[in-house]
């Protein structure tokens, strides 16, 4: 009895207490399916879950909504069985209604922008979802889908909650930054309980949260998570020094300032190798007029220097990233010039064309295509005579220190002749630019990476609404893009892993050689958090947090 008595002391001791982050800017929504901005998934990932999951350390897929699931000897029908523990926020169950409606009413709509339905689509084809019973769904794939699996992790909506605002034609603009926090429903670990815009987000436990521990103790352990929404970086050390936050993402230059304070001030660097996250330069290319203005989105002028290879090699090797790595992350950081990162593993391959920084070769790229220097030499003019010069926009990132890289990128275009004008704005205005008024010339930003290619689909396939420098094409622009197109239909149909690595190799060699955008460096993934914490198992994949139901303050 006693030996039971400590076990449930234990148990009990580990509730409580609370985890402060900080994010550099506010989300653009809480509904996840119209969501593209990394900030916004950040917050929305404590609020809902999938089907499925991946294990961070092995990458299988594992159960999550649903406890299991069945497959046809071809492949393409699938039966999943729901957990019939799950309620949402609200005390509601969770049910088959809430996966076909999350599919077929949300995804799949076609008045409803959604990267999801580019990642769910296997040539021009969507998913047949069916519902068996109340704790039973059906899904039929049209063809083979390799990633199927991995892609059911996309998050399922309360049906109850929207259907509402589905039928009066809404839900585009539902569970947007204004609305009650007490009205966002789902079924993740913790629930949204206040946000105050430009200052934090505060999460508390779900009470009615469905995992339990090895030992069968409710879940989450932790009372309360905050967000702190700090843009600068520099601003966010300061509060992790002054113990305001629990832990940061920390950059290649903040690791010797960091690493010797570790003991005398309680927190452990955590080096997870090179990061997922692509930081690239990418140049409007949208050719189409705006249809409220009915004049184009880019300039002709500018369209003409932004669609030229020529112009596009040139920048790439203007960028000296050897620089960036030194000066920006203290060494500790990688060259990239392909769409994947290293960390990806098996998919990546390094068997792509690179750029060396060389300003020399640069000028005689553009003097080979027609630019040439004013009788002064200090401005550079294409063929036509027009002084080349445009806006450079960036955002204040965090973790990424992309206003930095920005500046050392427009010095280099500068000595070229270029005139740069660099411009800093809100993450999330930046974010308007390029995904609604399309009222920019060039940008540094970033995107989030992973381990299976497909789910990088809603960036290259010249349909997708993330397909940055040219969205949502009618039919391909060019014939390498239509090559991508065709090599992610293949590669998600094809099952044998060595032949889709084949397809995925080409794709990667087709955006180092025609540069529709043009990488830079990957940071290392590294972040600070104090020793207060237990059962802390940070991943290379899941990085420190990944199980936050389980983390308990110590």
């Amino acid at each position: 009895m006693i030996g039971l008595f400590l076990v449930q002391a234990q148990a009990a001791s580990r509730y409580g207490g609370s985890l402060v982050e900080a994010v550099s800017s506010d989300p653009k929504t809480f509904n996840d399916i119209v969501s593209t901005d990394a900030n916004s998934r950040v917050i929305t990932s404590l609020l809902f879950e999938g089907l499925t999951t991946e294990d961070p350390f092995t990458l299988k897929v594992i159960p999550n909504l649903a406890k299991s699931w069945d497959v046809s000897p071809d492949g393409l029908r699938w039966v999943f069985h729901l957990r019939t523990d799950v309620r949402w926020f609200d005390g509601v169950f969770l049910s088959a209604d809430d996966v076909v409606f999350t599919f077929n009413d949300l995804i799949y709509n076609p008045d409803i922008p959604s990267s999801c339905k580019d990642v769910l689509t296997i040539e021009g084809k969507p998913l047949t979802v069916e519902k068996i019973d109340d704790h039973t769904v059906r899904v039929i794939l049209p063809v083979k889908f390799a990633p199927f699996l991995r892609a059911m992790g996309q998050s399922i909506l309360p049906k109850h909650c929207l259907m509402k605002a589905l039928r009066d034609k809404k839900f585009s603009f539902t569970w947007g930054i204004d609305t009650p926090v007490e009205q966002i429903i789902g079924t993740g670990p913790f629930q949204l309980s206040e946000y105050h815009p430009g200052e934090r987000l505060v999460f508390k436990r779900n009470p009615h949260y469905w995992k339990k521990s090895k030992t069968q103790e409710q879940l989450p352990y932790l009372d309360k998570i905050v967000f702190l929404i700090i843009q600068d970086h520099q601003a966010q050390l300061l509060k992790f020094m002054d113990g305001e936050l629990d832990a940061v993402g920390i950059s290649g230059s903040d690791y010797p300032l960091l690493k010797p304070l570790e003991a005398s001030r309680q927190f452990h660097i955590f080096e997870a190798g090179a990061a997922y996250d692509a930081n690239f330069v990418v140049l409007n290319q949208n050719p189409r007029l705006n249809p409220k203005t009915h004049r184009p989105f880019l300039d002709a002028v500018k369209l003409s220097w932004f669609t030229n290879l020529s112009f596009r090699k040139a920048l790439a090797h203007a960028i000296d990233k050897k620089k960036i790595i030194e000066i920006l992350n203290n060494g500790l950081g990688l060259s990239q010039d392909g769409p994947m990162s290293p960390g990806s593993g098996f998919f990546y391959t390094p068997d792509v064309m690179t750029y060396d920084y060389d300003l020399k070769k640069a000028k005689e790229i553009l003097k080979q295509a027609g630019f040439h220097l004013s009788p002064d030499g200090g401005t550079l003019k294409d063929p036509q005579g027009h002084p080349v010069e445009f806006n450079f926009y960036t955002a204040n990132a965090a973790s990424a220190g992309r206003e930095a890289m920005s500046g050392i990128i427009r010095f280099d275009l500068e000595r070229l002749g270029m005139k740069v004008n660099l411009v800093t704005v809100e993450f999330n205005t930046l974010v308007n630019k390029l995904m609604s008024s399309y009222d920019w010339d060039m940008v540094m930003i970033g995107l989030t990476g992973g381990v299976e290619p497909h789910f990088g689909q809603n960036v290259w396939a010249s349909s997708g609404g993330l397909h940055l420098w040219n969205p949502r094409q009618k039919t391909p622009a060019t014939l390498w893009e239509k090559r991508i197109d065709e090599i992610f239909n293949e590669g998600a149909q094809e099952l044998d892993e060595n032949k889709r690595k084949i397809l995925y190799d080409e794709f990667q060699r087709i955006v180092a050689e025609k540069l529709p955008v043009i990488y830079t460096v990957l940071n290392m993934d590294m972040y600070a958090v104090r020793d207060k914490f237990g059962n802390l198992k940070p991943s290379v994949n899941g990085g420190a947090f990944h199980n936050i139901e389980e983390i308990y303050k110590k």
